[in-house]
């Protein structure tokens, strides 16, 4: 096993990390996510360990796939900002490891294609990705293809960038961030967490998550006032009444419905959950024993 050096960041460097509306403190990174990259880099070992056993005992090279890691949990839950601590942790420990994070945002159908078939309104739903293209693109990542590229999505747009395309060559370890990376199958088919080696949902009650989201979004109406390529500009200049009504409508008829049917019940198959509490501070932690 590589000899792990101490991780060291500032505060500083946590403001840079937080997505719009998250907090992260040095508490949490000492006393639970430094602790998480060790018991992460035990299962990378042991994964690494048996596909080199298996090639002996096989008598053939059959590679390294990548350690890959899923992340999931509700909007505005703070999934993106974890998945960039633990990007950062993990190079910094270990950087003899090449890291790739990446998010299933870019596996969304473009906005004409999800008016095109009548399902713009339930953007974020598993039927608005395309699995099928997002299944495709990690059996080639486990195939161990030199370079697979792969959709971006632009939160400034809210759409996907045309033309743009994030790659991935060979990581030791890749982190998948995202509302459906544990997404339950469909009748008799693979899904994106058939190809997990390990997987963190991130938890909170209702109510914490509903209060994160309209203050997230009043953070992102400040933001982008005075932006006009932002896909917030005319909302964030228009009424705020009914920006916030929107809002509001946009949590209970659409976060919430697919937290409740399609994200929280997948909960249960995470190798380890995070639960938040009261700004966004870990209370409990719940680890799969096998």
């Amino acid at each position: 096993m590589a000899k792990s050096q101490e991780a060291d960041i500032t505060s500083n460097e946590l403001a840079n990390l937080k997505s719009v509306g998250d907090v992260l403190n040095l508490i949490d990174v000492k006393e639970i996510y430094l602790p998480l990259i060790n018991y992460l880099h035990l299962a990378y070992e042991g994964k690494r360990s048996f596909q080199t056993k298996r090639s002996a005992f096989l008598k053939s090279d059959l590679g390294h796939a990548p350690f890959i890691i899923g992340i999931s949990g509700s909007v505005a839950v703070g999934k993106s900002t974890t998945a960039r601590l633990l990007q950062v942790l993990l190079s910094r420990t270990y950087p003899e490891l090449k890291i790739h994070l990446m998010t299933t945002d870019g596996f969304i159908y473009p906005n004409q294609e999800l008016r095109r078939r009548g399902i713009f309104s339930r953007k974020g739903f598993p039927e608005s990705y395309d699995m099928t293209m997002l299944r495709h693109f990690l059996n080639d990542v486990v195939s161990e293809k030199a370079d697979i590229v792969y959709p971006l999505y632009s939160q400034e747009l809210s759409d996907i960038v045309p033309g743009k395309y994030g790659h991935v060559r060979q990581p030791d370890i890749l982190l998948i961030e995202g509302i459906n990376t544990l997404q339950l199958p469909e009748s008799g088919q693979v899904v994106t967490s058939d190809f997990f080696d390990f997987s963190i949902y991130i938890d909170a009650e209702e109510s914490l998550i509903e209060s994160w989201y309209m203050q997230r979004f009043n953070k992102i109406m400040a933001i982008n006032k005075d932006k006009p390529d932002n896909y917030y500009y005319e909302l964030a200049n228009g009424p705020r009444t009914a920006a916030i009504q929107l809002a509001e409508e946009t949590w209970q008829m659409v976060n919430l419905v697919n937290l409740r049917e399609y994200i929280a019940p997948t909960k249960e198959r995470a190798s380890l959950i995070l639960h938040k509490t009261t700004g966004h501070l870990i209370d409990r932690i719940y680890l799969r024993r096998f």
